[in-house]
C-alpha cells in the first residue's frame, strides 16, 4: 500500500506530551484524599508466618492501617484463563493465608498519609516466621511437572534418525533467571466511586486487568475501569496483574479513599515475574552434506509452587528448518521463588540460544561455513503444520546481511582474525517468531471541524502504537496526521488486544482501517438525507476524496457541510475484525544476526563491536519506530548474552543482586554499532497492510550469534549464559 503516511519514518505523535511532562503514567494520578501504601515483604523463601506485630507501626506518624492475613478483606482467585482474558501467573491472592512461598512475598501492607510515612512504618512491622528449607535453583528444584501432549511436538522418529546420522551434536545449554526491569516500576492508583472501581495501572492489557479485578473483587466487569494512558514499557512483566494491584484496590474499598502503590525496584525481582532459568538439551543429526536429519530439543525450566509456568523454548525450533524428524518437549521444576512469567520473546528468546549455538557446533563438525549450513536447511513451508509460509524472505535476509557485514571475508580458523592486539570473532545466528493477529474492535469518528478521533481499548507500552494508529486513519481518511487524535489505554473503549506477542500492529490496524471506512460510509449516508448536500443522489454513487464527499461532477463537501444540516457533531464508524485468517498459510517472521566481537586476552576485555541484522517482518508501517524496536531488542539480547542474571543464595533462595547496582544491563558504553536492515516485504495474507509484529524477533538468536563469535575468537564454547569474563579465563577450549 503506497500512501503518504504508512511506511514513512514519522516521529511519535505522543512525543511532545512525553517531552513536556503532560504524559501521565499510573503513579502520576493523585485523586483528592489519596493515601499511600507500602509493602512488608517476606524475609524467608518458604515456611509460615508465626506472628505479626504491628503495634509500633500503627503508632508512627500518619499511619492509617496495617493490613495482613489476619486483617484483610476476602478476595477470590481469578480463573486465570487467557481465553476469558483474566490471566494471572500468581494464582494466590495477597494475604490469602499464613503460608510463605517465596522471598519478597507480601506479608503486610501499610497505608499512611504520605509515601514516606508508609515506608517508614513498614520498616517497623515485625514478622516472625517458621522457616523451612527452600529450593533456590533449577538444579535444586523438584521435577513436579513432566512432559504432556500440550508440551510435546513430534514428527518422524528423531531418536532413530539421530542414531543413524553421519554427524551428531549433543549438547546441553543453560540460561539464568532474567528480570524485566522496565524503566517505569509497577504502580497502581485505585479509587472507588458509587460502587465502581477506577484504576490507573501500569499494565500491558487494560481489558485483562479489568476482567481480573472483577473476578477477584466479585464485581461485574462493567463496574471496573482500568486506565493506562502511558506505560514505561513492560517486556511482558506487565501483561497480567500481580498481588500489589489486587491489594491496593481491595484496601481502597475498605478505607473508602484513593490509594496509590508503587512496587520498589528490589521487589520487582521477587513478586512481579521473571524469565525462568532453563536447561536445554539439543541433539542435531545431519548427513555429510549438512542436511538436517534429526532435531531434538528437550528443556526444563524453573517454575513456582503456586502455578506451573512452561517456557516454550523449542517453539521456534519446530518451524525454523527443514527436517523430517523432530522432537520438542518442555517440562518444569518447582523452586521456591515467585511465579515466572512471559518476558520479551518468551521461549524463543532463550530457546534459539541453544538451537543456534548447536547449529554453529554442527557447522564446525562438518567443516562448513555456518551461513551455508543455514542456507541448505531453509524451508519455505512450516514443517510442523505442512502449510507454506505466507511470506518467508529468510534467504534474502541472509544475503543482504552477509553482504553488509562482509561475511565472505571470514577466516574460519579459531583466533585467526585480528585488529592489532585484539582477537576478532565473527558469529551468526538465524531468528524467527510467530506472526499473530487477534480479534479487535475500534471506533473512528470524523468530526465537523475535520478532526478524527480513534478509540480502542489497547495501549501503547512505548512501542509507537499511538503513531501507527494515527498513520492508518490519516491515510484511509486522507487527512493530515496532526488532525488525528488517538485515545487508547481505557478499558471502557471498544475491545482491543494486550500489548504482547508482537501482535498489536497486525491486530489493530485492520480494525482502525475498517472503522475509518465505516465512518466514511456514514458520512455518505448523512450527505444524501433530505436536507443534505447530495439529497438527490444515492450514497453508493458518492466517493470520498481528500477528506470530503464528492459526486464525481465537481461537487465536493466537507464534514461540516454534511453534518451541520443534520445538527450532528460527527460521523462515526464502528468495526470488529477477526484474527489471523484460515487461508491455508502459516505465518511467521524471520531474520538473521551477524556479530563481531573483540577479545583482548591480556586484560580479559570482551566487547561486541558491531551487529548487522536483517529482519523480515512484513511491511514496515513506520520505519523509525520499527527500527527502534529492533535495535532495542538487539540491545536487550546483548544484555542476556553478556550481563543479565538474577542470582539466588543457594542457602536461602533469596535474590542477592536485586538492584540496578548489581543486576547488570547494557549501558551506552557497551553498545556496538547497530546496522538493522528492514526488508519490507508485505505479507498481505495476514492483513491488508501486509504488516507483521516486530517487537520481539530482534531479541531472538542474538545471544547465539554472540556466543558463536566468542567461540570463533577464543575456541571456548560457552553454553551457559551469560558469557562472563570468568568463563573466558578457562585455558581449555
Amino acid at each position: 500500500m503506497s500512501t503518504p503516511h504508512i511506511g514513512a519514518a514519522l516521529p511519535r505523535v505522543e512525543g511532545p506530551d512525553k517531552l513536556t511532562g503532560r504524559a501521565r503514567y499510573a503513579a502520576d494520578f493523585h485523586p483528592e484524599g489519596m493515601v499511600y501504601a507500602y509493602g512488608v515483604y517476606s524475609q524467608i523463601s518458604k515456611g509460615r508466618i508465626v506472628s505479626i506485630d504491628t503495634d509500633t507501626a500503627m503508632q508512627m506518624p500518619g499511619v492509617i492501617d496495617v493490613f495482613h492475613h489476619n486483617h484483610f478483606p476476602t478476595l477470590y482467585r481469578s480463573p486465570s484463563s487467557f481465553a476469558d482474558e483474566n490471566m494471572v501467573d500468581e494464582l494466590r491472592t495477597p494475604f490469602e493465608d499464613d503460608q510463605v512461598l517465596y522471598a519478597g512475598q507480601f506479608v503486610a501492607l501499610v497505608v499512611a498519609d504520605t509515601f514516606e510515612h508508609a515506608r517508614d512504618a513498614a520498616y517497623r512491622v515485625r514478622v516472625d516466621y517458621d522457616a523451612e528449607s527452600a529450593a533456590a535453583t533449577l538444579a535444586q528444584g523438584q521435577h513436579t511437572y513432566g512432559v504432556t501432549e500440550a508440551n510435546r511436538n513430534e514428527r518422524g522418529d528423531a531418536d532413530s534418525a539421530f542414531g543413524s546420522a553421519a554427524v551428531q551434536i549433543d549438547a546441553t545449554y543453560s540460561t539464568p533467571v532474567e528480570t524485566h526491569n522496565p524503566m517505569e516500576m509497577h504502580a497502581t492508583t485505585a479509587r472507588w466511586s458509587d460502587g465502581k472501581l477506577i484504576v490507573h495501572e501500569s499494565t500491558q492489557g487494560v481489558i485483562f486487568a479489568r476482567n481480573t479485578l472483577a473476578k477477584v473483587l466479585d464485581l461485574d466487569p462493567s463496574d471496573v475501569e482500568v486506565h493506562a494512558d502511558y506505560i514505561g514499557s513492560g517486556f511482558g512483566g506487565k501483561l497480567w496483574l500481580w498481588p500489589h494491584s489486587l491489594a491496593t484496590c481491595a484496601v481502597a474499598r475498605v478505607l473508602d479513599r484513593p490509594v496509590q502503590f508503587m512496587l520498589p525496584r528490589q521487589q520487582m525481582f521477587t513478586t512481579s515475574g521473571h524469565r525462568p532459568e532453563t536447561s536445554q538439551r539439543v541433539k542435531l543429526g545431519a548427513d555429510q552434506d549438512g542436511h538436517l536429519l534429526s532435531i531434538s530439543h528437550d528443556s526444563v525450566n524453573s517454575s513456582s509452587s503456586m502455578s506451573t509456568f512452561v517456557e516454550a523454548t523449542g517453539g521456534s525450533t519446530a518451524s525454523l528448518y527443514k527436517c523430517d524428524n523432530l522432537r520438542v518437549t518442555h517440562s518444569a521444576a518447582q523452586v521456591d521463588r515467585g511465579a515466572p512469567t512471559a518476558m520479551r520473546a518468551p521461549g524463543a528468546g532463550v530457546g534459539l540460544f541453544a538451537l543456534e549455538s548447536a547449529m554453529d557446533e554442527l557447522a564446525i563438525a562438518l567443516d562448513m561455513d555456518p551461513l551455508e549450513l543455514h542456507r541448505r536447511n531453509f524451508t519455505d513451508t512450516d514443517p510442523s503444520s505442512g502449510k507454506p509460509f505466507s511470506s518467508n524472505q529468510l534467504l534474502v535476509a541472509y544475503d543482504q546481511a552477509a553482504e553488509r557485514f562482509g561475511w565472505s571475508k571470514r577466516n574460519p580458523e579459531i583466533g585467526s582474525m585480528r585488529d592489532g592486539e585484539l582477537v576478532l570473532g565473527w558469529g551468526m545466528a538465524a531468528c524467527n517468531w510467530d506472526a499473530m493477529r487477534n480479534p479487535c474492535d475500534a471506533r473512528v469518528a470524523v468530526h465537523r471541524d475535520g478532526r478524527v478521533t480513534i478509540h480502542c481499548a489497547s495501549q501503547d507500552i512505548g512501542t509507537g502504537t499511538y503513531t501507527i494508529l494515527a498513520q492508518t486513519a490519516a491515510d484511509i481518511l486522507q487527512v493530515s496526521i496532526d488532525r488525528v487524535q488517538v485515545a487508547i489505554g481505557d478499558s471502557t473503549f471498544p475491545h482491543g488486544p494486550i500489548s504482547g506477542g508482537s501482535w498489536a500492529t497486525a491486530t489493530l490496524l485492520p480494525a482502525v482501517a475498517e472503522a475509518s471506512r465505516a465512518a466514511i460510509s456514514q458520512l455518505k449516508d448523512y450527505a444524501v438525507l433530505a436536507n443534505g448536500p447530495f439529497a438527490q443522489a444515492e450514497a453508493d454513487d458518492l466517493s470520498y476524496e481528500s477528506g470530503a464527499i464528492t459526486d464525481g461532477n465537481g461537487q465536493s463537501y466537507g464534514p461540516a457541510e454534511i453534518l451541520d444540516p443534520q445538527h450532528l457533531a460527527s460521523a462515526t464508524g464502528q468495526a470488529h475484525t477477526e484474527g489471523a485468517p484460515d487461508s491455508g498459510y502459516a505465518f511467521g517472521s524471520f531474520g538473521v544476526h551477524f556479530v563481531e566481537i573483540s577479545w583482548d586476552p591480556a586484560i580479559a576485555d570482551l566487547q561486541v563491536r558491531r551487529v548487522v541484522s536483517a529482519i523480515d517482518a512484513g511491511a514496515i508501517i513506520n520505519e523509525k519506530t520499527a527500527r527502534n524496536q529492533v535495535e532495542g531488542a538487539i540491545v536487550m539480547g546483548l544484555g542476556s548474552a553478556l550481563f543479565e542474571a538474577t542470582e539466588y543464595d543457594d542457602r536461602t533462595a533469596r535474590p542477592v543482586n536485586n538492584n540496578y547496582a548489581e543486576y547488570l544491563v547494557p549501558v551506552n558504553a557497551d553498545l556496538p554499532d547497530l546496522d538493522v536492515i528492514l526488508l519490507d516485504y508485505p505479507d498481505y495474507e495476514l492483513n491488508e497492510f501486509g504488516a507483521r509484529g516486530i517487537g520481539e524477533i530482534g531479541l531472538t538468536g542474538i545471544q547465539a550469534a554472540v556466543a558463536n563469535a566468542v567461540h570463533h575468537a577464543t575456541g571456548l564454547r560457552i553454553r551457559d549464559l551469560p558469557i562472563t569474563l570468568d568463563k573466558l579465563m578457562d585455558d581449555q577450549p
